[in-house]
Parts: structure tokens; C-alpha cells; sequence
């Protein structure tokens, strides 16, 4: 059967700008890139672990990087970053932190740059990244 086209055209959304029930995510810019990685059929998880980085004198943990993604089917973690490139330094510093404590785990950041280029390939390139 053929749309009736007296409503006007049907808009059609990218299955990744499609909520998901999944909640509690910092910023939009990871449920889109969760919404992305489950249309592809990538299994993730958000934030599952923090890591220790650094310790006062006593040993106690007083700093903590938790990456926005873990891949279990790639062991693979995923740091997402949507500030501009002059910003992310703080971002950049626990990474190197992190690579250097924790060598046998892999990890990759995603920067504003390079995710832009991943909505565009999806023609989601009006989405806003600097929204909170």
C-alpha cells in the first residue's frame, strides 16, 4: 500500500537517533554512539569499570578514569570526546595514565573530529555535539 502523501512527506530518522531505553549516559553524543554500535550489532558496555591512576600516600586511590565504552567482543575500550581539540588535555593526560598502568588493555578515543565524520557517513550531521 502507498503512503498517503496529504500528511505531507514521512520523515524518516536514522535507527541510531532512535531513543533506547538504556539510561544514564553523560552527554548525547554516547547514546548516539551506543545507538550506532547496536545497529551494527556490536555488543557494549557503558562505563563498566574505573580505573585507579593515582594514590595518595597510603595507597588509597585518588584518581579515576572510566572509559565510556568496553567492546567484550573486541576487548576493547572506547573513550568518547565531543570538546573541541584545545580542550580535551585533561582527557589526553589520564588516557596516557591509563596506557601506561595498564598496557595489556587496548583503548581508543574518539575525538570531536573524528566522530563528526561518523554521524556524517550516517547523514546525521545537523546533530548539535556541544549539547548537554
Amino acid at each position: 500500500m502507498k503512503p498517503d502523501d496529504s500528511e505531507g512527506p514521512v520523515l524518516r530518522r536514522h535507527p541510531s537517533s532512535l531513543a533506547r531505553p538504556v539510561a544514564g549516559f553523560a552527554h548525547p553524543s554516547e547514546q548516539l554512539l551506543a545507538n550506532l554500535l547496536t545497529l551494527y550489532g556490536v555488543s557494549w558496555r557503558y562505563e563498566p569499570v574505573e580505573f585507579p591512576i593515582a594514590w595518595d600516600d597510603q595507597g588509597r586511590a585518588v584518581r579515576g578514569f572510566r572509559p565510556d565504552f568496553y567492546l567484550p567482543e573486541h576487548q576493547l575500550f572506547v573513550e568518547l570526546t565531543v570538546s573541541e581539540q584545545r580542550l580535551v588535555t585533561k582527557k589526553n593526560q589520564k588516557v596516557r595514565a591509563f596506557r601506561s598502568l595498564y598496557p595489556e588493555l587496548a583503548i581508543v578515543v574518539v575525538y570531536q573530529r573524528d566522530f563528526r565524520t561518523l554521524l556524517a557517513r550516517h547523514d546525521l550531521k545537523s546533530l548539535r555535539l556541544d549539547a548537554a
